[in-house]
């Protein structure tokens, strides 16, 4: 095998923190090879709250420095993706035989003050008699604080991080499995499986980012140990058509000391969630069950005027956590915090193994890998740097959109709109290519779709409707049907 061949760096999988390593190790000049064996952000990484936040309640387990980081993180991934992420305020009600208030004001103090906040308002008190708390709320709800935290499109998140990775150099590659991984020496040989075709490649250095499959990747690394590092957690999510007006944000205390979030959702709907149950399955196949949908109904309503049930949800979504088993008597207090094993005998390859973590922190996670593993020759750079799309040129996204708006009369707003979210300042990419082509979908053009694939790494429908947008949430199944027929033709 010639030199040509040898990465210097093996990512497994394709969720936030391992296109966040990919992207890290490319901009410093390393050969990066990524392999994905589904889509991007196919599991865990699409499944999220969608937030990027600080944890507000992870406070009362004193992981200070995870909230700090993500609190810092947080304003930081604001300014590199504001046309993904965005400002949010969220209102906490107080309920009397719960939390009292005293504690969430305490708590709400240290999340305004410990990170570092600059950007986004701070913490106030509200009157919830008075509108439109008054007639959303159960009318026993008279005090609540709301506070800041921002809104995050997981799945463009991974996405664009692995195109600013290629960009930079890095070989990724979807719909492809490591099924084999031996060290040999001061190399690995890595047997990847795509399409009924198999190559053996060698790296240097492995990351495993295999997220729920992580214990798996180390069983084919060293099989002659046992890997029993994680703990599974499944968290499940309910759409429901819009359940309150206005562009803020509820988080409700429950009995059991958990949380659930009520939050606007792709305009016409309201996502509420989530949930924290053990999880012994085929991460492959996951849904949510009966106990969650109720677990989810009977906490909002709680706090809802209106009460809502499970089969009034339009959607709903779950996902894995792969939390690193710090053997907590709950799943809720499990750490969120990310924890790394360094397996690297003297002399010989190394492979580092990623556990837990969340979508805020993706970024400081990175640059904490690539210092584990000796930076792989350049300096940390990710923190000062756009993502794909997110220089604005200065602009705030409003007067963004309003400029794309005046620049293409001929095209509806909202669909403008909805490509700028999406893409950012690379939307003109789409928007100037001349002839936008069919009309597959409603809104949706065949030069978006052409860019998709191009650009994206988009092979099926499904990539585009569920993971680069939420476009089938607002399709009929014929609509749906049409896009895939435009990828089958």
């Amino acid at each position: 095998m010639s030199d040509s061949t040898v990465y210097d760096l093996l990512v497994i999988g394709g969720g936030i923190n391992g296109v966040g390593i990919a992207r890290d190790a490319a901009g410093r000049g390393a050969k990066v090879l990524l392999v994905e064996k589904d889509d991007l952000a196919s599991h865990t990484s699409s499944a999220s709250t969608k937030l990027v936040h600080g944890g507000l309640r992870y406070l009362e387990h004193y992981e200070f420095r995870l909230v700090r980081e993500s609190l810092i993180e947080r304003e930081r991934l604001l300014g590199m993706a504001p046309h993904i992420i965005w400002p949010l305020r969220f209102v906490l009600p107080h309920d009397r035989g719960l939390r009292p208030a005293w504690l969430l004001r305490l708590g709400l103090f240290l999340y305004d003050h410990i990170g570092g906040r600059k950007d986004l308002p701070p913490t106030k008190s509200v009157d919830l008699r008075q509108p439109p708390h008054r007639d959303i709320l159960e009318e026993r709800l008279i005090k609540g604080f709301e506070y800041s935290d921002c809104w995050v499109e997981d799945s463009r998140l991974v996405v664009l991080n692995a195109v600013d990775a290629k960009r930079r150099g890095a070989d990724i590659r979807t719909r492809t499995e490591c099924v084999g991984l031996k060290r040999t020496g001061d190399l690995w040989q890595a047997d990847l499986a795509s399409g009924g075709t198999r190559e053996r490649v060698a790296a240097k250095v492995v990351v495993n980012a295999a997220g729920p499959w992580v214990d798996a990747v180390l069983g084919q690394a060293n099989p002659e140990e046992t890997h029993q590092n994680l703990r599974l957690v499944q968290g499940s999510h309910l759409v429901f058509p819009k359940l309150f007006d206005g562009d803020h944000c509820y988080i409700f205390q429950n009995k059991d000391d958990r949380i659930v979030f009520a939050i606007p959702y792709e305009r016409d709907f309201t996502l509420v969630g989530t949930t924290d149950q053990a999880f012994s399955g085929d991460p492959n196949d996951i849904e949510i069950s009966d106990k969650e949908a109720s677990y989810i109904c009977d906490a909002i309503n709680e706090y809802l005027a209106t009460d809502v049930s499970p089969e009034k949800a339009v959607w709903s979504y779950s996902g894995v956590r792969p939390l690193y088993d710090d053997k907590s008597a709950n799943n809720s207090t499990v750490t969120r915090d990310y924890v790394f094993e360094l397996d690297a005998p003297d002399g010989q390859a190394p492979i580092l193994s990623i556990f837990g973590g969340k979508i805020t922190t993706y970024r400081k996670l990175a640059e904490h890998a690539l210092a584990k593993l000796g930076g792989l020759g350049g300096d940390a750079w990710t923190a000062g740097a756009h993502l794909p799309g997110g220089d604005l040129g200065g602009a705030d996204f409003e007067t963004f959109v309003s400029a794309l708006v005046q620049s293409y009369p001929d095209l509806p707003p909202d669909a403008i709109l909805r490509l700028a979210r999406a893409y950012g300042s690379d939307a003109e990419a789409i928007l100037m290519s001349g002839d936008l082509g069919k009309e597959v979908g409603p809104g949706l053009f065949e030069a978006e779709l052409r860019h998709l694939v191009e650009n994206e790494f988009v092979t099926c429908a499904d990539d585009v409707l569920w993971r680069r947008s939420k476009l089938g949430l607002h399709y009929t199944p014929e609509q749906r049907q049409a896009v895939a027929d435009w990828f089958a033709s």
